[in-house]
């Protein structure tokens, strides 16, 4: 799913939540938005603009999607789906099985790629389906009367999603091209307002493009959502996890993550992704130094180390203690 530079995290720690799909629609070329609602009718937990759910597939799977709203106490959450062509039954299972009427277990929102609202100006970048997280800041920024700029790029106009809401804004650019990189990201940061934030999802070659322009603003006012983790996975092994609350030591060998050491351990731990990207076993760190292999911590936190996430990250440390 994604992943975060820049900003304040928030992870909520609310069990899964049962969900009933209510309805599906086509939004652009295969490309579903699927709204969901708790069967007890009873509110769903707020979300923040850039917030993410997990879906728990009937499959099995459990996969990561932006929501496209944010609203308190939201009565529906919608997700948007592209069906992947290398999909091994994520985004293709959500296409060919999921249907209206279905039940299934959703994760309370997570956001690690917030928005800050108190911004002078927010400039929104996104590439093909990285529009969905953006969607929701654009709405939120709208809502407040607050000063943006979206610049959205698609390959072909059908693939643009909810065409007429942004065809409607004089704040929004469509990009249309075969390259979604294509968008001439150093002068839009160039003439972008004093003090603006800048926020940016999509494919791997917009953000590598988007990091460099970027890198004359200062990191706070830098923001970055990844649908993938480019790092190797800490699986080089041989050191030892102390569980401070639980007495217990592990030694993690080679070819096993921390994660994969303690839930074979027993221990009934959170987490989602398992590539470091959704954030959702980010765990306290007491002692040592980690290996820090996710695509969510900023640089700052990497060197504070005070949490990590143990789905990919290991030890530079012969023993790391950990707050569980």
């Amino acid at each position: 799913m994604m992943a975060n530079e820049g900003g304040s995290r928030s992870v909520t720690t609310e069990k899964t939540i049962t969900a009933r799909v209510v309805t599906m629609s086509l939004l652009a070329d295969s490309i579903l938005a699927i709204e969901l609602k708790r069967t007890d009718g009873a509110p769903l937990p707020p979300a923040t603009p850039g917030a993410h759910i997990d879906l728990h597939l009937q499959n099995g799977l459990i996969r990561q999607y932006s929501l496209t709203t944010a609203d308190g106490d939201p009565a529906s959450y919608i997700v948007a789906v592209k069906r992947d062509r290398a999909s091994r039954g994520g985004s293709a299972f959500v296409h060919d099985h999921l249907r209206v009427g279905d039940v299934i277990e959703i994760s309370a929102p997570r956001n690690n790629f917030p928005l800050d609202e108190d911004a002078k100006c927010s400039v929104l970048i996104a590439g093909g389906i990285g529009i969905t997280p953006i969607l929701s800041m654009m709405r939120r920024l709208r809502e407040n009367g607050a000063a943006f700029e979206l610049h959205y790029s698609c390959r072909k106009p059908t693939e643009v999603v909810y065409a007429a809401e942004l065809a409607a804004s004089k704040e929004i650019n469509v990009h249309l091209s075969q390259e979604l990189a294509t968008i001439d990201l150093q002068k839009i940061i160039a003439q972008a307002p004093p003090n603006a934030h800048f926020y940016c999802c999509g494919p791997l070659p917009m953000i590598e493009a988007f990091e460099a322009a970027a890198s004359i603003v200062d990191a706070e006012r830098v923001h970055v959502e990844r649908f993938s983790n480019n790092a190797i996975m800490a699986t080089e092994g041989g050191y030892v996890v102390k569980l401070e609350r639980d007495g217990r030591s592990f030694v993690i060998p080679q070819g096993q993550t921390i994660l994969s050491v303690l839930r074979e351990a027993g221990l009934e731990l959170s987490f989602s992704c398992e590539q470091g990207i959704c954030g959702s076993c980010e765990t306290s760190v007491v002692s040592g130094r980690p290996d820090h292999r996710d695509s969510i911590l900023t640089e700052a936190e990497r060197e504070a180390s005070a949490t990590m996430m143990i789905c990919c990250s290991g030890s530079h440390s012969d023993v790391l203690v950990l707050d569980l």
